[in-house]
Parts: structure tokens; sequence; C-alpha cells
């Protein structure tokens, strides 16, 4: 622990040099500053611990700043940032989402961060999936946040390549262990077999919706299919799945880079990571959505309280806190010289992780991708429950996304 906080001493001391941003010298400085900061991180996958472990160890090193930390499920956090920035009682920062900046910015709650850091010093296609209008709405502190299968090496030897390979997983496992789990409540699940199919939620323009399409007709049908041939459980949301595939019960999962630290710890050598199966009625993987965590500042975040939150993001975001992320989570880090470690290099997990996020989309931070996916959710829903068919469900997602975006402008 002394090492490390050394360590990061020296990284503050120099980084004002290079980044423009607070010296240590000014955070000591400044008179008692509480800070709240709302993350999106929960506790199944220990990231929660690690944001906590975090703004602990830098009020070890800045005794007179404070961080209350606020979990919150990703849609309760943004409804509730808006309702509290309404109310003018928002938190001073969040860890969350890049999809969350286009309804945020368009609400005008949340300030740029251009003039604030170097943005060069991290990984480009991670600062690009924050930028709208010409400014860049948040700093990056992950690089994918992307959909992978990973799987139980006990329970199956091989992975699935293809999801022909995957239906032929049903009847083969022990009694009470399904093949595959993964969360039937969000569309972000849904995505990548979309891209699969060869589809999109937008046209060329990245705005208009496309999701009466018949690559959705197909994605739906497969995940029908999926349920109905008992491939996968009746029903799941993303604790069931977490659970099912940690106490044995699954022999695969699709879950995001945010859970292999988690997974590792829990399964040590036995577990393993892989690329979504190949849809083998096109030939095309799964693309899931990628981009990563982001802190984004409050537009009330001003003054001291501004300066300590420039000091625990240039924190949280130097190199030996991006490898302590790295060896805690097994999750890529977003600032480029953390990205040559021996760690990342020679790490399966991680080479894995990454082989499946070059596979991948960047996912959409436009305004109307929340109107998108409010549309998707209900309609993948009633599929799943049977309570409408694929072709229904596609032409209603449709219909509420166009509706939807009306009312936003």
């Amino acid at each position: 622990m002394k090492r490390l906080v050394v360590l990061l001493l020296v990284a503050l001391a120099v980084a004002p040099a290079l980044m423009a941003q607070v010296t240590p010298e000014t955070l000591a400085g400044l008179k008692t500053t509480n800070l709240q900061m709302w993350t999106k991180e929960g506790e199944a996958d220990g990231a929660l611990q690690y944001v906590q472990y975090l703004a602990d160890l830098f009020s070890k090193i800045y005794p007179k700043i404070s961080i209350e930390v606020v979990n919150k499920n990703v849609e309760v956090l943004r409804e509730d940032f808006q309702t509290a920035s309404l109310a003018g009682m928002p938190p001073d920062l969040l860890w969350t989402v890049n999809d969350q900046a286009g309804p945020f910015t368009a609400a005008k709650l949340i300030q740029p961060v251009d003039t604030l850091f170097v943005l060069s010093n991290y990984v480009t296609s991670a600062v690009n999936a924050v930028k709208l209008a010409g400014k860049t709405w948040g700093v990056p502190i992950t690089n994918g946040n992307h959909l992978m299968l990973m799987y139980n090496k006990q329970l199956i030897a091989k992975p699935p390549a293809t999801t022909n390979e995957l239906f032929a997983l049903v009847g083969k496992l022990p009694a009470g262990v399904y093949p595959l789990v993964y969360n039937q409540t969000e569309p972000f699940w849904l995505v990548p077999w979309l891209g699969g199919f060869k589809g999109a939620v937008f046209a060329a323009d990245g705005k208009t919706p496309t999701l009466n399409t018949p690559a959705m007709v197909s994605t739906l049908t497969l995940l029908k299919q999926m349920k109905d041939k008992g491939l996968v459980p009746a029903e799941s949301d993303y604790n069931a799945m977490d659970t099912l595939f940690k106490e044995g019960k699954a022999a695969l999962i699709i879950n995001g880079d945010w859970s292999l630290g988690g997974y590792r710890d829990a399964l040590g050598e036995d577990f393993g990571v892989a690329r979504i199966p190949l849809v083998s009625a096109t030939g095309v993987w799964p693309a899931p959505y990628t981009s990563g965590a982001y802190f984004m500042i409050p537009v009330d975040t001003t003054g001291s309280k501004l300066t300590a939150v420039r000091g625990f993001i240039q924190f949280a975001t130097t190199r030996p806190m991006q490898l302590e992320m790295l060896k805690r989570r097994s999750i890529l880090p977003a600032l480029k010289s953390a990205l040559t470690d021996e760690d990342i290099t020679s790490n399966a997990l991680l080479k894995n992780s990454a082989d499946q996020m070059v596979v991948g989309t960047p996912m959409p931070t436009v305004l109307e991708m929340r109107a998108v996916w409010d549309a998707m959710k209900p309609e993948l829903a009633a599929v799943l429950s049977g309570a409408k068919t694929p072709q229904a469900a596609a032409a209603a997602m449709q219909n509420a996304a166009v509706t939807g975006i009306k009312k936003l402008q």
C-alpha cells in the first residue's frame, strides 16, 4: 500500500505538467470538501468495491476531501440524475456509461471536459464514444464495456464456436445445469445478435431507427428459440444469470468485461473467455456494443468541488490506478500508457476479451438512442413471454422508437 501511494504521488506530481490539471499542492490546500459520486458499478462483479477503494485511497492521500459513493442501476442513475438536477441537488460526479451523454447534453446537465484534461492521453476510440457536437462529455475510465461469451471449464471443455454448436448443447449437460444464461430483460444483450444477422438499430445517418427489419425478426426468433428449446432458463435478469453461473448451474454466460475479475476469482483456472458464437445462418460474428465507463461532470460542479473532482479523475486514471483496476477486475484500461503493460499482453482472459472487442461496434451516443432502448425493451419481453410474434414486436419497436424520437425534438 505504501509503495502504491508513493507511485500515485509521483504520477500526480508529473501529471499536471503533462495534462494541465490540478497539482497535488492545490488539492492538499483545499478546505474541507465533501463530494458525492454516483456510480453504475454494482457489487456482484466487485466493481463497486473497487470504486469505493479508489475513493478511500484518494481521501487517505487528501484527508480534507471526502467522497461518498452511491450505487445506482444504470437506468435509475439516468432518471435520478435528471430529477436531482432539475431540483438543484445533483451529485458532484458521475461514473456511468457513454450513451447517457446524449440525454444529459440535450438537457444541459453535464459540462464538456475538453479544457479540463488532455484527452490525447486516452484511447482514441474511447474518447470518441463521448463526443457530441464537437465537444467531449466524459473522461474514459475503461475501454471496452462489451459483452462476450464466458464458460466454466468444469462443465464444458470447449466453448461453442457457432449457434449450431450452441444449440447442440441442449440435453448434453448434467441435470439442473443450463447450457447458457444471459440477461433476458435488457436489449443490450439483444444487440450482438442483431449485428450477427447483419442488422443495426440506426440507418447510415446514425439517427433514423431501423428496428422493423428481417434482421430484427431473425434476432427475436433466435432468442425465443433459445428459451423454447431449453438452452436458457425460462427467465433471468442480471442477478439471476450471475448467480447461476457462479454456482455452477450454467456452463456458459454472456456478460461484459466488467465481470471478468469476479468470475476469475470465483472459478479460478476453470474460467474461460471466448467470442459470442458465430451466427450459423449468416456466417457473421455477433457485434456487441463497445464503449467503456466514463466520468461525467455535472454543470453544477464548480469552484473547489470542481477542483477536487478534477483531482480525483486525474488520480483514478493515472497509470498505477489503471493497472490496479486491471489487477483487481481484469478490465481493459482507457489510459494509453497502461495498455502496454505485460499484465495485458500476456493475459489470456484479456487477450480473448480484446478478440471479442474487435468485432464489436461503437455504441451510439446520440439522444435518439434513448428512445431506441425504451422501444426495444418491452417488445423483447413480449416475444420471450409469447405475448407477441417477432414480426409484431419488430413493427411495434419501430413505431415506438419513431414516436419516442419525435417527443425528444
